[in-house]
């Protein structure tokens, strides 16, 4: 049964911006609300509250403490028979008179203003305790995008070169609420020579991330959020030992999703042992692994071929088949990712194109048994280390991204380029992110009706698909699923129909292609510099 919640402004007070928004919150998560208007008066809030047989009484004073003091006291007496007979009640207003509010004794929840929007919600959504405890946050990464909807979740790396720092910084981001997923970044050693300590090198400890040598530390870790908005916690899923790693996480912080590469974390871009069609068969392994136990899986791959200057084209079918492979190894909840911002120069306009020309070819995809769930992010290599600019960087990315209507906004610090981000700057980023959110959730104009995103939309859907088809004609015969097989996609990548310019001089990749900017857009250009259709560029490959 629909529960009813009535708000006012008490008394003399004229504002209600506040209590507005906390019935647009309260509409949200599924109560029918009446709204009473400014400077209501406390029988006539009464009276309404017993004519709509109220669930939530909020009312809301924001002058001066002093005299707010006395209306509250009036209002609680008043009220009392109702709260005795089980009504509820709230309260919203300035700091000094929700300071006066809360020695009263008599509402249940009292807000001051320095709430986020996703606080609000967890009260309206069932939180019964004053200090919110660990079941009031759901602690499985689909059940909590629902519960927090419609704000998406938001997750940002952490990890430092230390245990000890480390640990203080997981404690200090919980308890200020910050994020809803803390990604524990491990330094190269923890990714892949966990289970080898002959391998490890003492001299690069803690590179990259927080040096995690054994299941006690990822314990450590675990514990220490477990307070404030008690996150989510997830990590890499490393370079070698992958389906130990997995257990591994899955034991010790629960791992909110398996981030899974298809092409990357191997020897073609140094980063682990495994050649890369022996790769692309263990990363569908763990896939798999991951769907088995209906865990969500993530495939961070169509940012690392723009990472490395590849073509929007490219970009896309990478999109394509990695959704692909996800649903083909029995992945259930399928974390699209998409990195706005790379390559650097790409305009707004053709960023939020290019992914809606992933989403295109992907949401076909989608069944009662392949969910897909939307996660956008920053580009790592788009931030200038001035951080008054980074930080409106920062802002512009993440309101440009809400385009997306994301289910997750990975949120990539301001402080990017000049160091590893600390507690502090990440609960400053989320806070920046947060901002950029609520105000795009407030009205954003729909950019994807724009006639050139659409124009490009389809031009980019139209070229993937020549590329993809290329795919399956090059192993007519030889393969009865190609866009899976990590024969075919392996020599895809060899023979250059997957490529990139920063994959020159690779012994796994022809790294022949050249791109550039053009419009908005990174493409493929020709010898001569002019752009390149993927039909010009395939030929050309095949005659040479």
């Amino acid at each position: 049964m629909q529960k009813t919640v009535v708000a006012a402004a008490l008394g003399e007070c004229v504002h209600v911006a506040g209590v507005l928004n906390f019935l647009r919150l309260a509409e949200s998560a599924g109560w029918r609300t009446v709204f009473l208007g400014p400077a209501v008066t406390i029988d006539e809030v009464l009276s309404s509250a017993r004519k709509e047989k109220a669930d939530l009484v909020g009312v809301s004073y924001r002058l001066t403490p002093a005299t707010g003091e006395r209306l509250l006291g009036e209002f609680a007496e008043a009220a009392d028979d109702l709260r005795a007979a089980g009504m509820r009640f709230a309260f919203g207003g300035t700091p000094t008179v929700a300071e006066k509010a809360a020695q009263l004794g008599f509402f249940e929840r009292v807000f001051d203003g320095s709430e986020t929007p996703a606080e609000v919600l967890i009260y309206l959504k069932g939180q019964t305790s004053q200090v919110p405890l660990e079941q009031d946050y759901p602690q499985s990464t689909v059940e909590r995008i629902r519960w927090k909807s419609p704000y998406p979740l938001l997750r940002h790396h952490f990890g430092l070169p230390t245990m000890g720092d480390s640990l203080e910084g997981v404690a200090e981001i919980a308890q200020a609420r910050a994020l809803d997923i803390i990604s524990l970044g491990i330094d190269q050693d923890a990714q892949e020579n966990f289970f080898h300590p002959e391998r490890q090198d003492l001299r690069r400890k803690g590179a990259g991330g927080v040096p995690v040598r054994t299941a006690d530390d990822y314990r450590a870790l675990y514990l220490a959020s477990r307070h404030g908005n008690y996150p989510l916690m997830r990590t890499y899923s490393g370079t070698d030992d992958f389906l130990r790693l997995a257990e591994m996480y899955l034991q010790t912080i629960n791992n909110a999703w398996g981030a899974v590469p298809l092409f990357w974390f191997n020897q073609m871009d140094g980063r682990g042992p495994w050649d890369l069609e022996g790769s692309i068969r263990e990363h569908q392994a763990l896939m798999a692994w991951y769907g088995d136990r209906n865990i969500p899986v993530e495939l961070n791959e169509p940012h690392h071929w723009g990472m490395r200057d590849a073509s929007d084209v490219i970009f896309v079918v990478s999109a394509f088949l990695s959704a692909y492979n996800a649903r083909a190894f029995g992945v259930k909840d399928y974390i699209a990712q998409f990195m706005f911002n790379s390559p650097p120069g790409t305009s707004a306009a053709m960023d939020v194109a290019k992914m809606q020309a992933a989403l295109q070819l992907i949401e076909p995809l989608a069944g009662p048994n392949f969910r897909i769930w939307k996660q956008t992010r920053t580009g790592l290599l788009s931030y200038p280390q001035d951080l008054a600019v980074a930080r409106s960087h920062l802002a512009t990315s993440v309101y440009l991204q809400m385009a997306l209507k994301p289910h997750i906004v990975h949120v990539v610090g301001h402080t990017e380029a000049l160091h590893a981000a600390t507690a502090e700057d990440v609960i400053e980023a989320c806070g920046i992110a947060r901002k950029a959110i609520e105000n795009a959730l407030n009205g954003l104009p729909d950019m994807t009706a724009d006639p050139a995103v659409q124009a490009q939309v389809d031009h980019l859907v139209s070229e993937a698909g020549i590329t993809l088809q290329a795919i399956q004609r090059f192993a007519a015969g030889s393969s009865p699923d190609p866009w899976a097989d990590p024969v075919i996609l392996a020599k895809s990548v060899r023979m250059g129909i997957l490529d990139a310019p920063q994959l020159k001089n690779n012994l796994f990749a022809l790294g022949q292609i050249r791109t550039r900017i053009y419009n908005g857009s990174s493409v493929a250009i020709s010898p001569e510099g002019l752009p390149l259709s993927e039909s010009a560029r395939l030929e050309m490959l095949l005659k040479s």
